[in-house]
């Protein structure tokens, strides 16, 4: 399995984006309780969750940065 692209994320809107990262996060903690319980089979999904995670994060980033210099222009 690809890890995920970019493209897929800044095509979301604002709310899809939030939903994704409270989503991928709770995978991150359900991954870590496995692994704390020995029932984790797919060790790799930690680096595409966390890989998911942070591309996420850096386009709640990006349009935040964004809505502020346009914010900062208007005055």
């Amino acid at each position: 399995m690809p890890l995920p692209k970019i493209a897929e994320a800044r095509e979301l809107s604002d709310d899809q984006l939030v939903e994704e990262i409270t989503a991928v996060k709770k995978q991150l903690f359900q991954l870590r309780l496995q692994k704390a319980t020995r029932q984790l089979e797919k060790p790799h999904q930690f680096k595409h969750a966390r890989h998911r995670l942070s591309q996420l994060l850096t386009v709640e980033g990006e349009r935040k940065r964004a809505a502020i210099q346009a914010e900062q222009e208007q005055k």
